[in-house]
């Protein structure tokens, strides 16, 4: 599993574009605390002592109804219900609309060594802007060589050292239909447990082919033949076919390889002369579509194979290399 990304909570008051206008009140201490979720929380029914869904990773935002139902109890009353809401550990804790802290709630963040922040903004324009920059701070980043193309709108990413034709490859998609993304530098962000990938802003919509130099194909093939951004679902790695090697014959190996700690699967395909490499990639496409609506050929295929050596089917044809295989298979596992 991937490790959550966080941040501390002093980045929140260092913020500059989404206009947080937060002020720390106490708990200098706390600032070092880590948020590792850009959902926000109104504690609730937490301060009735209902603690069981508090998230303690998120924000906790204290707006005029927690404050007012605060004040109807006692001091005693408010440091305890506080007390039990602190056992939680959480991130910090802000007070919106500029509210005054009630002297339960400011001493129990100094004691729990805890980031009690105040802002002006009601809470539903804090919340909204909070979140936003949550999402942009807690955005995984990276990028890689490679070319990614929307196939049928499934989002392939096709890897392979310099010069074995991925651009090439990609051209020709583009020619049937298809729509580039990026070529050379693909950058990746992932967000909400997906990855998505866009060019380069200096060369987005360009290609390089080597003997015709550098292509805009926006210019060439018009706005319907790019896109901005999209989500990766398939990997595609392009190697060099070497006899010695061994390749997935039957499709039943499932790989899988990490862009930016999130999995997607990936398919290991040869290249040699007289392989059509641009079919392949649409078929790969449309094989990884028929798999997401639940028909997994190579298993299925599989399965009858089991089913005609076990006798299950009597009479069933089958053939003597494909029988063979199989049972070769089932001896290695």
């Amino acid at each position: 599993m991937p490790t959550a990304l966080q941040i501390p909570v002093s980045r929140l008051l260092a913020d500059e574009q989404y206009d947080l206008k937060l002020e720390l009140v106490a708990g200098h201490e706390g600032l070092d605390h880590a948020i590792s979720s850009s959902r926000i929380q109104k504690p609730g029914l937490a301060l009735t002592g209902f603690t069981e869904h508090l998230h303690a990773e998120r924000v906790q935002v204290f707006g005029n109804t927690e404050i007012s139902y605060l004040r109807t109890l006692t001091e005693e009353q408010q440091s305890a219900v506080l007390s039990k809401l602190f056992e939680s550990r959480l991130a910090c804790v802000v007070v919106t609309k500029g509210l005054e802290l009630p002297a339960p709630l400011l001493e129990g963040c100094r004691r729990n060594r805890l980031a009690l922040m105040r802002t002006p903004l009601v809470s539903s324009a804090f919340i909204s802007q909070v979140q936003a920059f949550l999402e942009e701070a807690l955005t995984a980043t990276g990028s890689l060589h490679g070319v990614l193309i929307d196939v049928f709108g499934v989002g392939v990413l096709m890897l392979g050292k310099s010069g074995i034709g991925k651009s090439e490859i990609a051209l020709d998609l583009v020619m049937r239909g298809h729509r580039l993304v990026a070529d050379d530098i693909v950058n990746l962000t992932r967000r909400a447990g997906d990855v998505y990938g866009h060019g380069n802003d200096l060369i987005q919509h360009h290609m390089e082919i080597r003997g015709l130099g550098i292509l805009n194909i926006k210019d060439l093939f018009g706005v319907a033949s790019v896109r901005d951004r999209k989500k990766i679902e398939l990997i595609i790695e392009f190697v060099e076919w070497t006899s010695s090697a061994e390749y997935d014959r039957l499709g039943l190996d499932e790989k899988l390889m990490p862009l930016v700690g999130v999995e997607a699967p990936l398919a290991v395909v040869p290249v040699r002369p007289g392989r059509n490499m641009t079919t392949i990639v649409e078929v790969a496409a449309r094989n990884h579509l028929l798999k997401l609506r639940g028909h997994h050929s190579a298993q299925e295929f599989a399965e009858k194979v089991t089913q005609a050596i076990s006798g299950s089917r009597v009479g069933a044809p089958i053939s003597s290399s494909v029988a063979r295989r199989h049972h070769d298979e089932e001896e290695v596992e």
